[in-house]
């Protein structure tokens, strides 16, 4: 339910990716909660757009993510049934490069490790069953049949309005410009049109986080991101049925991309496309000739059909934190405030578990989710 008196059991700063979810799964704890974000809800303005996100179970980042992987796809089907919004399209997942890479060799190691169903291809036997696909001969690839993408703007906004459903406040276009902790205990959120009490906080602000989380200055940093959707020359080898989701590791560096959906063009990008920090209030959104060649480079080399005319190009910010991996937790001062921050470019997939655990450090201080690896401790 709604405050009547200006004060909330929490106040969610951020109704991105992270934030809507947070705000929703606070809500169905029967708690008084609002969510303040800067823009619009969805917006195009951060790290949460983009017509489509990846999800894997096959994680070559780190063994750890296998776990919360696991319930953010019970979390996103949960989400799917109470909606009716569809969120999860399963396509099946290429994780691929040289056998000794990261990405396959550790994708390998994580569906080894939780025993996740899995196939081993040749580079022949990709092309032979996905016909979209020239990798070098020598390549190898791991193929997962649960991967595929998410819709990240309907995923908000089945989140907020789940979050209505369960009585919580969402306010957007209402910027929020400092808070403080109180002498109770709680907190004060002071923002462009009001002021706000609450026992608990929770900071997902993404680009802007450092912003408001002095311990994350210069941890979690702001960077450009460029997609690119390209038109095939053989449109029945890039769709959903027959296209997986895929993740490479090549000389070029990583890249990632998605089968035709939404967009008359494949989808592809590349990690830390341009290595360009920035600040959030006064960066390039306009994608350029440079980031458009850099591209379609590696469209032409590894996928020749998909290589056609430009669709759209589109920006992002990633916000990495010096080992890529998250953030969650709470402040080392302020208990009652949790931080979910520094996804690094691979946080939305799990998006549904993090506003779950990003909920129990808001109430309780812990959460059961194993999340050791992602404290801001480790930071000294």
């Amino acid at each position: 339910m709604s405050s009547t008196d200006g004060r909330y059991d929490v106040v969610v700063l951020g109704v991105g990716g992270m934030g809507s979810a947070a705000t929703y799964h606070l809500a169905r704890r029967g708690l008084d909660v609002l969510g303040l974000e800067r823009y619009d809800v969805p917006n195009a303005m951060g790290s949460s757009h983009g017509v489509t996100r990846i999800i894997r179970r096959a994680y070559y980042e780190h063994p750890s993510y296998i776990p919360l992987i696991e319930r953010a796809y019970d979390l996103w089907d949960e989400l799917e049934a109470r909606t009716g919004r569809d969120l999860l399209h399963r396509t099946g997942s290429i994780d691929a490069g040289p056998p000794d890479s990261d990405v396959f060799s550790g994708s390998r190691r994580s569906c080894e490790e939780y025993d996740i169903p899995h196939e081993v291809l040749t580079s022949g036997e990709l092309t032979e069953r996905f016909p979209g696909y020239r990798l070098p001969d020598e390549y190898v690839a791991l193929y997962q049949p649960d991967g595929g993408f998410l819709v990240p703007e309907q995923c908000i906004v089945a989140h907020v309005e789940a979050a209505h459903a369960e009585g919580a406040e969402v306010r957007a276009r209402e910027r929020v410009v400092d808070w403080e902790a109180t002498a109770d205990g709680g907190v004060c959120v002071r923002t462009d049109k009001g002021e706000y009490g609450a026992d608990g906080m929770v900071i997902a602000t993404g680009a802007w986080t450092a912003e408001f989380v002095d311990e994350l200055s210069g941890i979690a940093v702001p960077e450009r991101q460029v997609l690119a959707w390209l038109q095939p020359t053989a449109p029945d080898r890039f769709a959903p049925e027959s296209f997986p989701v895929w993740n490479f590791r090549v000389p070029e560096g990583r890249f990632y991309g998605f089968p035709v959906y939404d967009v008359p063009g494949f989808k592809l990008g590349k990690y830390h496309h341009r290595e360009e920090t920035v600040d959030p209030e006064s960066w390039n959104r306009e994608p350029d000739a440079e980031d458009e060649r850099l591209l379609r480079r590696f469209a032409e080399r590894y996928f020749p059909d998909g290589a056609g005319p430009t669709m759209r190009l589109a920006t992002c910010t990633f916000t990495n934190t010096p080992d890529n991996d998250f953030v969650l937790d709470t402040l080392p001062d302020h208990p009652q405030v949790a931080v979910g921050a520094g996804f690094s470019g691979h946080g939305f997939k799990f998006a549904s578990v993090v506003g779950e655990i990003l909920a129990d450090l808001a109430v309780v201080g812990e959460t059961d989710h194993p999340i050791e690896r992602f404290r801001l401790e480790r930071f000294g």
